[in-house]
C-alpha cells in the first residue's frame, strides 16, 4: 500500500468549526442507539427497513423556537456551495419516497429539519439527525458554504434551527437554534467531496428524551446488499415535511455508499442506515447524487472517531 502524504492524514482532522486521514474500514465497530421516552417502531429481528407506523399525538415543546418557521421559499443549502440546480440529490425514474406523518415517534422524531443561516443572512434548508442529546450529524456543506460567488456568503454559517420531528407547520418538540459546528480540514478548507460531513453542537439537550441513532464501521462484504434507509426533509414536497425511501446498497468505496434511494434538495445530511437486531445503526450521511444513485459519506474508521468526540450528553 502507498504511504499516505501528510496532507492525506490531516483531511479527516477536527476543525471548529476538524481535518481526518485516508479513509479506512479495519475493523467493525459501532455505537449504540437510544429510542429516548419509548414508542418506538417495532420490527421483527430479520427486518432491515422500516413500515408505516400508527400516529400519534404529543404535547407541543421546545426551549427557544416554538412557531413553526417559514421555509416555503427556501432553497436546499447545496445550492449555496454547487449552483442551481446542483445534481446532488435526485428522484431516479419515480418517484417512490413514502410521506411520514407520525414524525413524533421514534425513529423519525430523531431526524431534524434545519433552517440555515448563512453569514451574509441568507436562508436555506437541510437535515440532520441526532447521535447524542446534543449532538446533530449533517453534511458539511451545511454549516460550512465553499465555492459560492459572494464571498460574504462562504464560510461557517451564523445560526442553524434545529427542530426534531417537524410534519409541515408541527414543532411536536419545538426547536432550538445552534451556533457552534464541527466539520473537518478535508471540508472547510479545500472543499473535498469525501470530507463532505459535519456537526451541530446543541447549547443544551432538549427537555424531552429524543434519542439517537447509533453509528458503526462495517466491511464492504457486511455493506454490500444490505437495504440502506434514508428520511429527510426535502425542498420539493410540502414545506417541512418528512419523506422516506429504502434500497439496496448499489456500491460503495472507502469514502462513499451508494444506493438508488429517492431524495431530493433539502434532504443532505441526513442519515443512511441499516436496521440490524432491531436497532438502527448510521453507516452513511446524505451528501449528493447523480443520474443512477444518490450517495453519502461512508461512516470510515476516521469518521467514527470524530463523530464519537463530537458526541455530548
Amino acid at each position: 500500500m502507498a504511504k499516505k502524504t501528510t496532507a492525506q492524514q490531516d483531511f479527516h482532522a477536527p476543525v471548529t468549526n476538524i481535518l481526518s486521514t485516508e479513509a479506512e474500514v479495519a475493523k467493525t465497530s459501532v455505537t449504540e442507539g437510544s429510542s429516548g421516552f419509548g414508542d418506538e417502531i417495532e420490527l421483527g429481528p430479520r427486518a432491515s427497513q422500516e413500515t408505516v407506523p400508527a400516529r400519534i399525538v404529543m404535547e407541543s415543546h421546545g426551549p427557544d423556537i416554538t412557531q413553526v418557521p417559514d421555509t416555503s421559499n427556501l432553497a436546499d443549502i447545496g445550492v449555496a456551495s454547487f449552483g442551481s440546480p446542483p445534481a446532488m440529490e435526485v428522484v431516479i425514474g419515480t418517484d417512490e419516497r413514502i410521506q411520514i406523518t407520525d414524525t413524533q415517534k421514534y425513529p423519525w422524531r430523531v431526524i431534524a429539519s434545519l433552517l440555515i443561516t448563512a453569514a451574509d443572512n441568507s436562508q436555506w434548508i437541510g437535515t440532520g439527525w441526532f447521535i447524542s442529546p446534543r449532538t446533530l450529524i449533517t453534511a458539511g456543506h451545511c454549516v460550512c458554504i465553499k465555492h459560492n460567488p459572494l464571498p460574504s456568503r462562504n464560510g461557517w454559517v451564523k445560526k442553524i434551527q434545529v427542530l426534531p420531528g417537524r410534519n409541515g407547520s408541527n414543532l411536536p418538540f419545538g426547536g432550538i437554534t445552534a451556533t457552534e459546528f464541527w466539520s473537518v480540514k478535508g471540508w472547510v478548507e479545500n472543499g473535498l467531496e469525501n470530507y463532505d460531513y459535519a456537526a451541530i453542537i446543541l447549547p443544551a439537550p432538549f427537555p424531552q428524551d429524543i434519542g439517537f441513532y447509533g453509528f458503526g464501521v462495517y466491511k464492504d462484504e457486511k455493506l454490500k446488499m444490505q437495504i440502506v434507509n434514508v428520511a429527510g426533509y426535502p425542498g420539493d414536497k410540502l414545506s417541512g415535511t418528512l419523506w422516506y425511501d429504502k434500497r439496496t446498497v448499489g456500491s460503495l468505496n472507502p469514502d462513499k455508499v451508494y444506493y438508488a434511494a429517492d431524495t431530493a434538495g433539502g434532504q443532505s445530511g441526513t442519515v443512511v442506515y441499516i436496521v440490524e437486531n432491531g436497532k438502527r445503526i448510521g453507516v452513511a450521511i446524505h451528501a449528493y447524487g447523480g443520474a443512477t444513485a444518490n450517495s453519502g459519506t461512508r461512516i470510515s474508521s476516521q469518521v467514527y472517531a470524530n463523530l464519537t468526540k463530537w458526541r455530548k450528553n
